[in-house]
């Protein structure tokens, strides 16, 4: 048998290539959309991919199953279980196989057995294989998807807080209880293999180390340590972060089938731009901070790149980078990874001009004598259980990623002070607030990580 993961770390997705090397066929577990690096490996190991599974609809990420089927002929494996609302609607165009509870497929000598775990989102399963070509007459180890993570378990809340449908939080926790008590009568030995690694939204604290064992998890991980379910459900759904808006986007989309990718030429640009675009500066922010277009968005190109753009663009609007141009195609495939396909054209950082505008930073020292002023008004746009830990006395929570929405409630005639815990998520918003109309914005350097080591005031709801 034949095994490669795939990590995506601005998704902190993982996927998985399994190949059976007797027959040369292959399978990917919850591909991403750019399959490019999966037909990549498979080539140079003499395999051909002619499968592809997902554990779930996922929600994070355009799924790159319809990719694989459509270009390359796979034959998709996907889940019947959940309800009507949790099946997918573009199925019937491939050749697929619905599978649930107690199902087996088999890709050349490795077999995968299906089992039903809900929790996450109702229509979630697991796969666990098993390496029959090599011998094994028990299996190895169990794909997870958003069920079980490193250190962690799937959260609960995204259909309700993203999806907008009521009451299945409780309903998904008591689901991921019963779950894990399925999978827990399984083999310590084996692998598991999730579909997320740290830095996912999908949980609250996921780890860092990309795979684990199941009888590691039975040990040190907290879901499996809280046997009653009331406290479970109540630890499980106590501080999940918020969830990124394009969540539900990218449920609807899995679920009726992303479009196909396209090899169009992007055009280069130049401005002004005259056709109501989004301009989106990748630069640092530290570049940006110095001078930038009017009007633009400054979301630097880095980890955090395809989060905050699923948080802070519309899906209904033209984007134009401000990009390198070698760095174009990577961008471009980022944005691609959560939908965001309407990149129109490009503008290269030496070609923005002369007539910019800029910001500035201060430190967490000047700050605090400005804020003894009415003139100015500071906000934290950290997560809600950041501001809970500990705040400036005097801030206004706006969260970056719903700082759009609460514009209304900012003052117009005042300087408007913003932080994060360390800067970068405050720089965007602080591009945010200039591209809509606040010119008189400064941004704390080194945000609230900094003004805790000055020993500055801190309050604490």
């Amino acid at each position: 048998m034949y095994f490669k993961s795939f990590f995506d770390e601005q998704l902190a997705h993982m996927s998985y290539l399994i190949g059976c090397q007797k027959t040369g066929e292959a399978i990917v577990i919850d591909p991403a959309r750019n399959i490019e690096p999966y037909l990549e490996v498979a080539k140079k190991e003499g395999l051909t991919i002619n499968a592809a599974a997902e554990t779930h609809i996922h929600a994070d990420y355009l799924s790159g199953a319809r990719e694989l089927a459509h270009h390359h002929h796979a034959k998709l494996y996907m889940s019947d279980e959940g309800d009507k609302d949790w099946k997918y609607l573009y199925l019937s165009q491939y050749d697929h196989e619905l599978v649930k509870e107690g199902s087996t497929f088999s890709v050349g000598k490795v077999v995968f057995d299906v089992l039903h775990t809900p929790g996450h989102t109702p229509e979630s399963i697991s796969l666990v294989l098993t390496d029959k070509g090599g011998g094994a007459n028990e299996p190895m180890g169990i794909f997870t998807g958003d069920f079980l993570f490193v250190g962690d378990v799937g959260r609960p809340d995204l259909l309700e807080k993203a999806a907008q449908a009521a009451g299945t939080s409780e309903e998904g926790a008591k689901e991921l209880y019963q779950s894990l008590q399925k999978v827990e009568a399984y083999p310590d030995f084996l692998q598991v293999w999730p579909a997320h690694g740290a830095g996912s939204s999908c949980g609250k604290s996921l780890g860092a180390v990309p795979m684990t064992t199941l009888g590691y998890e039975k040990r040190f991980n907290w879901a499996f340590q809280l046997k009653e379910e009331e406290l479970f459900k109540k630890e499980l759904l106590a501080g999940q972060p918020e969830p990124p808006k394009y969540f539900a986007q990218m449920k609807r989309l899995n679920k009726t089938g992303p479009e196909l990718l396209t090899k169009e030429k992007t055009p280069k640009l130049s401005l002004p731009l005259s056709n109501g675009e989004i301009l989106v500066d990748t630069r640092p922010a530290g570049e940006f901070e110095k001078g930038h277009v009017k009007g633009s968005l400054n979301l630097p190109y880095n980890r955090s790149f395809t989060n905050w753009a699923g948080w802070l663009l519309n899906y209904e609007q033209d984007i134009v980078l401000i990009v390198k141009e070698e760095e174009l195609s990577h961008v471009k495939k980022s944005l691609q990874s959560i939908g965001l396909d309407q990149v129109k054209g490009f503008i290269l950082p030496e070609e923005i001009g002369k007539n910019l505008e800029g910001y500035e930073s201060i430190s967490p020292n000047e700050a605090k004598k400005l804020l003894d002023n009415e003139d100015f008004y500071l906000i934290d746009v950290r997560n809600q259980s950041e501001w809970e830990s500990g705040h400036i006395p005097g801030a206004h929570h706006h969260m970056l990623g719903n700082l759009e929405d609460e514009l209304e409630s900012l003052p117009k005639d005042k300087t408007i002070i913003t932080h994060c815990q360390s800067g970068v998520r405050s720089a965007i918003g602080t591009s945010l607030l200039q591209a809509k109309g606040f010119k008189d914005v400064l941004n704390i350097r080194g945000g609230f990580s900094s003004w805790q080591k000055e020993g500055l005031p801190v309050k604490t709801d």
